[in-house]
């Protein structure tokens, strides 16, 4: 059995790095039995937030805390957390199944456990396969194996999905959430809604290293109200009778329509007929949870001159004095036209050669019987089918039957 519950408690972490604050007072809380989504854009301090968590960075101010207690005061710790923050660290000539070999007489547990991670997350034909050769979405499942060796009651992750193909995700969806189901903790960071909405139970939204929202997906939607939106012949007659009615939940789009909050269409509509003002459109318009995260994060690193769409209810401003990042001394800008190449500029020799398509009668390798074949990841498809390892509450079944 492991110690504890698995619960992780984040109590006011902060992380300042010189005079830039890359974390700011974050709180949450991750129980077990589900998966958390910790989102932000790129540099919103997610990772940071999770080098602290696991003991790699030190914090200013604040605590992470594992079962009670700061990582570096676990027992054996790899039978506690499995963690993945980067998928790089592999010996290029080592195989699959020697790297896992070595990081399992590291923690305590047999040979056999290798093969079975590397069955759980669909690499056991690719065993013997040196890891240099992987790609990407397969170095992201050698990584998760590694992390599943001890059998761990919490999993972390960084950005888990990073180089999966489709097929790749949606594994990896059911994976996680089974892994929860047996009543674990699953901790995972993304800078894409869309990749966790389907697999999180609830959110920790950052923004600049603060929290913006913390709760479930469906008490985010609750909190913001659908909108109407009217094209009418007269702007200023129906938000007048609008207005009228005790509606006050109006703005003008900038396409010059108007958009309702907190009211029916059929109502928008009652209060333009009333007022004898003609309707030429009515459209109402569904959450959209893209454009909610996007709210949150107040379009963090947005490109110039994109539009940027206005703070949704309970959207909390950063603390005054985050202070962004500053361009090097020095640094100057990209010319903002093409530049013509210099009079010595020269074409390459005309015996290089492009890359050329693969003779006439390659064939691609055959993949997972019945699967759809990407064209350059993993050709091993998803994990093969077997009995589900998590149908039982936490033991020394577990993943696999681990140690």
């Amino acid at each position: 059995m492991h110690d504890g519950t698995g619960r992780i408690v984040v109590q006011n972490l902060t992380k300042q790095f010189g005079p830039v604050a890359a974390v700011q007072n974050l709180s949450f809380t991750v129980e077990p039995g589900s998966v958390t989504g910790f989102l932000g854009p790129n540099g919103a301090g997610k990772t940071t937030t999770l080098r602290m968590l696991l003991g790699l960075v030190t914090p200013t101010a604040g605590i992470g805390l594992i079962n009670g207690r700061p990582f570096s005061q676990l027992g054996n710790p790899a039978r506690v957390v499995g963690a993945v923050l980067e998928a790089q660290g592999f010996h290029p000539k080592r195989t699959a199944r020697n790297h896992l070999r070595v990081y399992a007489a590291a923690i305590g547990v047999p040979d056999s456990r290798a093969d079975q991670v590397l069955q759980l997350v669909g690499l056991g034909a690719a065993g013997d396969r040196k890891a240099g050769g992987f790609s990407l979405g397969m170095k992201q499942r050698l990584a998760l194996a590694t992390a599943l060796l001890g059998d761990p009651q919490i999993l972390v992750l960084d950005e888990p999905a990073n180089g999966l193909d489709p097929e790749g995700i949606a594994w990896l969806r059911t994976f996680l959430q089974s892994y929860a189901r047996s009543g674990r903790t699953v901790l995972i960071s993304s800078h894409l809604l869309a990749e966790v909405e389907q697999t999180v139970d609830q959110v920790v939204i950052i923004s600049r290293g603060q929290t913006m929202y913390y709760g479930s997906l469906d008490q985010l939607r609750d909190q913001q109200q659908a909108r109407v939106l009217v094209q009418p012949s007269d702007v200023g007659a129906l938000v007048a009778a609008l207005r009228e009615d005790g509606i006050t939940g109006i703005e003008q789009v900038p396409d010059g329509r108007i958009a309702v909050s907190g009211v029916a269409a059929k109502e928008v509509a009652d209060t333009a007929l009333k007022a004898g003002v003609s309707i030429y459109g009515l459209q109402e318009e569904k959450v959209d949870l893209e454009r909610l995260f996007f709210q949150l994060t107040n379009g963090q690193y947005a490109a110039p001159g994109q539009s940027q769409y206005a703070a949704p209810v309970g959207y909390q401003q950063p603390q005054p004095g985050y202070q962004q990042f500053q361009a090097p001394p020095g640094y100057q800008q990209s010319p903002q036209q093409y530049q013509t190449p210099p009079s010595g500029y020269q074409q390459p020799p005309s015996g290089y050669e492009q890359y050329q398509q693969p003779a006439q009668g390659y064939q691609q390798p055959q993949g997972y019987p019945g699967a759809p074949q990407p064209p350059q990841d993993n050709p091993y498809g998803p994990p093969q089918q077997q009995d589900n390892p998590y149908g039982q509450q936490h033991g020394q079944g577990g993943l696999g039957g681990g140690a």
